[in-house]
């Protein structure tokens, strides 16, 4: 068996190549998708920060603001206080997958892609955070590039105004301010993918990075 931790800043790409390696036969929780499940109305993680935040993060509809929660985050310098809140119930949730996952197929390689694995530990959110995986794969771009693919990716399908872009490039950076620089995940990390060039040098890399786990997976 082997746990891994693929990260990667906003815009860098993880989830492509999460994809990547998920056609190789590697098991891929996303953490993000966790999180929103956990934030729907009826669970504790919802309970708690409406309890800590507010009434005024909950939509008419009764589910969270998720836009007013990324401007308390990343704008009004609360994000430390949603992630104690949110991170240890989606930590429990991979725990619980890759356990079993592991009770079914011993050799499985069970990959956990999240943009936080570094910034959970530094926060304190997470204790123990770097014994919960085997190996980290971090995925890497130049800001500017991230900035882009994150602008691309808010306005698919969209018509925005000028002033939307622009709150929207200051919501990237923002973002990106309030995450671990690559520079310094890379000394932390096993493998990195630069996911600046084109699919193929990416994918490329990724095939390089799964035999290697594949020869370090041990039951």
């Amino acid at each position: 068996m082997l746990r891994v931790g693929l990260t990667g800043g906003l815009g860098s790409g993880k989830s492509t190549v999460a994809q990547m390696f998920a056609a190789h036969g590697v098991h891929v929780l996303s953490a993000d998708e966790e999180g929103r499940r956990l934030m729907q109305p009826g669970e504790a993680v919802y309970r708690k920060i409406v309890e800590h935040f507010g009434r005024e993060v909950v939509r008419d509809d009764g589910t969270l603001n998720r836009a007013l929660l990324a401007d308390l985050a990343f704008r009004q310098g609360r994000l430390d206080e949603l992630n104690r809140i949110v991170h240890p119930a989606v930590i429990a949730a991979q725990e619980a997958w890759a356990d079993e996952l592991f009770a079914h197929d011993p050799d499985a390689i069970a990959m956990i892609e999240s943009a936080l694995i570094f910034e959970a530990g530094v926060s304190g959110s997470v204790p123990g955070w770097r014994d919960r995986f085997d190996r980290i794969v971090l995925v890497t771009a130049p800001d500017e590039l991230k900035i882009r693919r994150f602008l691309e990716r808010v306005s698919a399908g969209r018509e925005m105004t000028v002033e939307q872009l622009q709150s929207s490039e200051r919501d990237a950076r923002a973002r990106l301010a309030a995450q671990i620089p690559d520079s310094e995940k890379i000394a932390l990390s096993d493998y990195v993918i630069d996911n600046s060039g084109s699919l193929a040098e990416t994918r490329r890399q990724v095939e390089e990075v799964f035999t290697y786990l594949c020869h370090t997976v041990t039951r």
